[in-house]
């Protein structure tokens, strides 16, 4: 049989993707940017929390990764109990079912293995086990690629996201603190990487900005351009739902605060989210302000995320991939750190003096650090574009060592095809 002959890579992608959250969607097109360049004869599907959104979206067949429609929403009722119960059921056999049917599937980054927002072991961590016991079961390769992890508090969550990992064919990390927090639990992660989050394989934005007001060096120059502030849903972690409304209401009063200080000073504002459930935090400042220098952004995607930092002078953001947005698009930019995940992704980048923790917003510190990441806005400029370098060859190095995991026996030359090869799958994906 020849090469020509031979069926295609059967390649399943896998998690909370089309789901509303941006950042899952960004890790999506990435993988899928790298399948199409390197594995461009893969038959590619997805299980995943929003299949209507990522078959439309991506072109690609698309499953619903839960029977139970209502799986993320709370079960009070005597019927909804019992409904999630019988799907934790059926799951285990479709989960199978699906896996069965590929040679591969990957986890594409997000932060799989970690439960530094509010999580439930019976929710996302048992169905990331189905997937990798049914990988071991089968002989499926599963691949969590470039993913995010963090010490568990919760004894059965933990011992889930353990059991899973261990389960996995293939495993690299966004940041160190992800692979160590996986040998804590137990897990040997003596072979594993770390490379630089996904979403930095997207392609970099082209800013809309009109060109006197950008130098050869790069440095804006004229009438300020907007400050970019991303907000957040945020209600502390797994391990503060006691405390959930007291964090919520802190952080809100205290962005609220900074954004009006803006204002007040002439700022133009833009609001960004990552989420659909970020969209009442961004209302509630829209209301709270009440100023016409400030307004929403309506972002689709990381793609509308990236253009919208280019254009800004700096930015201040709370979720992880608005900050990868704003990294990439090598705009300066502040954390509202409200994870290790956020403080490492500001030290790969060389911005780690510019961390304010979102469980404390102090409006007028984080009004100071502002000021000074805007006076040495050259200079971080400068860095961040040195950085972003440095961040596209160790993606490379990414893809380089999923095609040997995961593809073997296909044509290594696909193992070196240029960076820009790649960014052109992903902008040629619809």
């Amino acid at each position: 049989m020849t090469s020509a002959d031979k069926a295609p890579v059967r390649v399943g992608l896998f998690g909370l993707l089309g789901s509303g959250n941006l950042g899952n969607d960004g890790s999506l097109e990435a993988v899928l940017g790298y399948l199409r360049a390197e594995h461009p004869d893969a038959a590619v599907d997805a299980l995943c929390g929003g299949p209507e959104v990522v078959a439309a979206r991506y072109r690609i067949p698309a499953t619903r990764l839960h029977w139970y429609r209502g799986e993320y929403r709370t079960a009070s009722r005597a019927g909804a109990i019992a409904g999630k119960g019988l799907g934790k059921l059926v799951d285990a056999f479709r989960t199978a079912a699906w896996v069965r049917r590929h040679d591969v599937v990957i986890v594409p980054g997000m932060g799989v293995l970690e439960a530094t927002l509010p999580l439930r072991p019976w929710g996302f961590p048992y169905a990331l086990f189905l997937l990798c016991a049914s990988g071991r079961l089968f002989g499926t390769k599963v691949a969590l690629v470039g993913v995010g992890a963090a010490p568990i508090g919760d004894r059965a969550t933990r011992a889930l996201v353990r059991r899973s990992a261990r389960l996995a064919t293939y495993r690299s990390y966004r940041d160190a603190q992800s692979r160590d927090a996986l040998r804590d639990m137990g897990v040997d992660t003596a072979r594993d990487e770390v490379y630089p989050d996904l979403a930095f394989a997207l392609p970099a934005p082209r800013a809309d900005v009109p060109e006197a007001g950008v130098p050869e060096a790069g440095v804006p120059t004229g009438p300020p351009r907007p400050v970019c502030v991303g907000v957040m849903d945020f209600h502390g972690g797994n391990d503060d739902r006691a405390r959930a409304e007291e964090i919520h209401r802190r952080y809100l009063d205290g962005t609220t605060r900074f954004v009006r200080a803006l204002a007040e000073d002439g700022r133009t504002v833009r609001l960004l989210t990552g989420d659909d459930c970020d969209a009442p935090v961004a209302a509630a400042i829209l209301d709270a302000v009440d100023s016409p220098l400030v307004t929403a952004a309506g972002a689709a995607s990381l793609a509308d995320l990236m253009k919208e930092t280019a254009a800004a002078d700096a930015v201040v953001a709370t979720r992880y991939h608005n900050l990868v947005c704003a990294l990439k698009a090598g705009t300066p930019t502040l954390a509202l750190s409200y994870a290790a995940k956020s403080d490492a992704l500001m030290a790969r980048m060389g911005l780690d003096a510019y961390c304010h923790p979102a469980r404390e917003v102090d409006a007028d510190r984080l009004l100071e650090q502002f000021r000074s990441l805007e006076k040495k806005s050259a200079q971080l400029r400068r860095t961040l574009a040195e950085r972003n370098a440095d961040v596209t060859r160790q993606l490379e190095d990414q893809f380089t060592a999923l095609t040997a995991a995961l593809f073997p026996t296909t044509d290594r030359t696909r193992a070196h095809t240029p960076t820009r090869t790649r960014a052109d799958a992903v902008r040629k994906a619809p």
